[in-house]
């Protein structure tokens, strides 16, 4: 019964203890909040101080770096002032009412840093309003004729019509489809110079062409703001065009996110062009053929993908490179199993030439992706099927290629060789198909 007593108490005490601790932690917060809100109070004269400090030390840099530009503001405060007389002071208000403050936002559009660009703004915005005046001059004539009930809408109508639809449209739709196909474009011009640029021998020195091609896939690395906001803009806009209603618009996101995935692929292959540690010319010739015909295919079918977006045509042609491509992936991947490399080869050395094929695989098997999905892109729009009359390049061995198609309504007919040597004398066979014959006919060639 004592024990039973004693702990009672100290259950009790402790409890007591608790509370204690609890009060004691709330007060100090509340003494804590207070301090930081008299701390707040009183830092509040020295931070205004420190930020009109740094405000006037920002102009005073300004000034030092470009004078003319603390003389173009106080220009434009000038003018603001003194074209705001005609708003605020009661005489010219009254001769010109609401319509002064058009005065005020003419300054703000027009008055530029130089004279040619005030000049040109304001001619352009001169020859605006004279035309824009016109077409609302002959919208209200044809708003009167139809009434007083019918008159607000006409009106609506009109300037809903003129000022973003008929009068040269921008449609976003229309940029987005080009950013796509120019995305694509600048990713096959790095990869059709990749290979000349990576195995070039160090001792022939820097080449004087023209390496702009080496960076234009950076633009494409910062594009999905841009795409995602035209894309929104294109789904309000009505059939245009090409562009009919309810166009796929979300499959040309599809196609720029793989694309930058491509594109971060790129970023890393460009960056081994110029590193530090590179494997010397023998190692690299071992896998070169493979790797700059990789690059080169890859780029190839890009930009026939490209190529096929713009007109809007069915890619029929960049299969051929796409296959080449994979082709040579499947090459360069047996190699690099079939113990191709020397035992004592150093690994720093190894291991660029390693990324720089592993890279290359990569963007091949993007380079698919993206063509799946410009295949799908051209079923959901019904992309005109034109066939190439010729071949645009010669495929591998044991791969077909359309030579020409006949145009003749009765008679439709497609030409196809598959190339393959004679185990005998070398030679190689064609095969012919007519459409309107299921029966092959083989040719010596």
């Amino acid at each position: 019964m004592q024990a039973f007593l004693i702990l009672y108490h100290l259950d009790i005490c402790l409890n007591q203890l608790a509370m204690d601790l609890e009060f004691a932690r709330q007060e100090k917060e509340k003494q804590g909040l207070f301090a930081r809100g008299w701390s707040g109070i009183k830092e509040f004269p020295n931070n205004i101080k420190t930020r009109v400090f740094e405000f006037f030390s920002k102009v005073k840099k300004l000034g030092q770096d470009d004078p003319r530009r603390v003389v173009h503001s106080l220009k434009v405060g000038l003018a603001l002032t003194l074209v705001s007389l005609f708003y605020y002071y009661q005489p010219l208000y009254d001769s010109f009412g609401v319509s002064a403050m058009w005065a005020v936002m003419t300054v703000v559009v027009v008055f530029e840093f130089s004279v040619g660009a005030t000049l040109g703004k304001g001619v352009n915005r001169g020859l605006a309003t004279l035309l824009a005046g016109a077409l609302a001059v002959g919208a209200h004539k044809l708003a009167n004729l139809s009434g007083r009930i019918g008159e607000p809408i006409v009106l609506g109508f009109f300037v809903f019509l003129q000022v973003s639809i008929f009068l040269f449209p921008v449609w976003a739709g229309e940029d987005l489809h080009n950013l796509i196909a120019s995305n694509m474009e600048k990713l096959g011009s790095f990869l059709e110079g990749f290979g000349d640029e990576y195995f070039k021998i160090p001792e022939d020195g820097e080449s004087k062409g023209d390496k702009s091609f080496l960076q234009g896939y950076k633009s494409v690395l910062n594009s999905k703001s841009d795409e995602d906001a035209l894309s929104n803009f294109a789904r309000w806009e009505p059939g245009h065009g090409r562009f009919q209603f309810r166009h796929p618009w979300k499959q040309y996101l599809k196609i720029g996110a793989l694309t930058r995935q491509c594109a971060y692929r790129i970023e890393s292959l460009n960056g081994h062009i110029n590193a530090e540690i590179q494997a010397n010319p023998e190692i690299r010739s071992k896998i070169q053929e493979s790797c700059t015909k990789m690059s080169l295919e890859s780029g190839k079918a890009l930009k026939e993908l490209a190529f096929a977006i713009k007109r809007m045509v069915k890619p029929f042609s960049a299969g051929t490179h796409i296959e080449n491509s994979k082709s040579a992936a499947k090459n360069l991947n047996s190699l690099l199993k079939s113990g191709l490399w020397d035992g004592d080869v150093d690994l720093l050395q190894l291991v660029p030439v390693a990324t720089v094929a592993s890279l290359l695989i990569e963007v091949v098997t993007c380079t698919v992706e993206i063509a799946e999905s410009v295949h799908e892109l051209s079923s959901m729009v019904n992309f005109e099927a034109v066939e190439p009359t010729v071949s645009p390049q010669k495929p591998e061995t044991g791969q077909p290629e359309i030579v020409k198609s006949s145009n003749d309504a009765n008679f439709p007919s497609v030409i196809i060789i598959i190339s393959e040597p004679s185990p005998e004398n070398g030679n190689s066979s064609a095969t012919t198909m007519n459409n309107c014959s299921s029966r092959p006919t083989n040719t010596e060639v």
